[in-house]
């Protein structure tokens, strides 16, 4: 792939960022360079020495934005809304096309402060960053669009945090995005009433991340723009919740236009089945709790819609977004058969079987993963299945059992790759995020990371081999 530099956020012009300077890192240490990204936008070919030039001295990109860019937004953070935000810690620095054509961000984490940092120091512990390594690779192995971590270099400094154990290691991260519009960059501009700029932005987003460009007036425009973002969050929501993620602050600045997971931070997988279940110690009330990620992304659109709401007709706004449901269960219902790798046969049916597995994975608390490791493929898995650890609690539902016999494979050569002869399905749990950051904490042994990274890339190319 060829470097297809294409630095249109310009192209918006003033009101929608800040030029900024990075931060002047003690040292520039590379601890991550993600090639297979890098190759899907021309740059897998950079030195080392090149990469840190870039992504930890943050020297620009040949052809391209000639200075960092700290974006403005606003955004509801749990529901609560927050005009005093916008890119604290990070910041936009390059865009190229990737190998689809599409429009790419590279931006960044740990960055250093800028206008909108407010009290924080504008830094990345490198815990976050690897944190964010294991994350966006299970995802990514999923199945589930998301953003890449692209490059963790340590920087040298010492930070105080009051949840993980301090003065820890910092660090600077760059992601790559098919873009970090958010809706708060939205809702920004409403708060102002400027709608020369919202009309702009739904222009720039029409042509840069859904490759269209519509004749019409702005309303016309704006709710065209609209469902079509509702559409690719609606399949976020199913791709979640197929994958067992939970997010942990789905706040209206986390969320993009294009439809990525990205911005994590106290994120989690399911350990069982709990629709309960939290990723983040402060959500008291559940708020963003596995069971209700659908339901605060559709609050979340509705939030776009309201900031639409100055340029477009309230009643059509409201219709564009109606389908948001049916959306999401038509996406869970072929998220969560293509997890299990069989063929459809129908909605009936498929809901039928849909509705036992997760009336099972509820009542027994079951490890959300194993299930679909176990049975993976339908009726050709039965003799797998049985060898399970888990099989005994397998044996009290044989209309499950049945119910799954019945279903054919969608590539019945899957079984036989690698990933399917281990005993184990690939996880990304708690305690091993916290087990694989010890060796890296007390030893600097990167092993054990770049092992995991291996056996998730393993995983995906099993469950993609389709």
């Amino acid at each position: 792939m060829t470097y297809r530099p294409e630095p249109a956020f310009i192209t918006l012009g003033e009101g929608f960022a800040d030029p900024v300077q990075a931060a002047d890192f003690p040292q520039a240490t590379l601890r991550y360079r993600n090639d297979r990204a890098a190759e899907s936008v021309g740059l897998a070919h950079l030195s080392d020495a090149d990469w840190v030039k870039h992504f930890g001295r943050f020297e620009p990109l040949t052809d391209n934005l000639p200075q960092p860019l700290a974006q403005r937004y606003h955004g509801h953070q749990f529901q609560v809304y927050n005009p005093d935000i916008g890119d604290g810690r990070g910041f936009l620095f390059a865009q190229m096309r990737d190998a689809r054509g599409r429009l790419m961000d590279l931006g960044t984490k740990g960055s250093g402060t800028t206008p909108y940092s407010r009290s924080g120091d504008g830094r990345l512990t490198l815990k976050g960053g690897v944190r964010e390594i294991m994350a966006t690779e299970m995802l990514e192995a999923l199945g589930v669009n998301t953003s890449k971590t692209f490059s963790i270099i340590e920087t040298g400094e010492s930070l105080m945090r009051g949840d993980e154990p301090s003065p820890t290691r910092s660090a600077v991260m760059v992601r790559l995005n098919h873009g970090h519009i958010r809706i708060g960059t939205f809702q920004r501009h409403a708060y102002f009433t400027d709608t020369d700029r919202l009309s702009a932005l739904v222009d720039y987003c029409l042509k840069y991340y859904y490759d269209t460009e519509i004749n019409g007036s702005d309303a016309d425009r704006a709710t065209h723009f609209l469902g079509l973002v509702m559409e690719r969050v609606a399949v976020q929501a199913a791709e979640l919740m197929a994958a067992g993620f939970v997010h942990g602050v789905l706040n209206t600045d986390n969320i993009n236009i294009s439809g990525e997971v990205f911005d994590f931070g106290p994120w989690r997988f399911l350990p069982q089945m709990d629709l309960s279940f939290t990723a983040a110690y402060f959500d008291e009330t559940g708020l963003y709790a596995f069971g209700r990620q659908p339901d605060a992304l559709h609050w979340n659109i509705y939030q776009l819609g309201g900031a639409l709401a100055d340029i477009c007709d309230e009643q059509a706004l409201k219709d564009t977004l109606a389908p948001f449901p049916g959306i999401y269960m038509t996406a869970l219902r072929a998220k969560l058969l293509t997890k299990l790798g069989v063929k459809p046969k129908g909605d009936k049916l498929d809901d039928a079987l849909l509705t036992l597995v997760n009336n099972f994975m509820l009542k027994e608390k079951f490890p959300y993963e194993r299930f679909f490791f176990d049975w993976f493929g339908g009726g050709i898995s039965e003799s797998r299945a049985m060898m399970s650890p888990e099989a005994e609690r397998y044996k009290g539902y044989a209309e499950l059992m049945d119910a799954l016999k019945s279903y054919a494979p969608l590539n019945p050569d899957a079984l036989g790759h690698a990933y399917f002869q281990g005993e184990a399905p690939c996880t990304m749990l708690i305690d091993e995020v916290e087990d694989i950051w010890s060796h890296i904490a007390e030893n600097d042994d990167w092993a054990p990371l770049n092992t995991k990274i291996d056996a998730i890339r393993q995983m995906g190319d099993a469950i993609c081999s389709r």
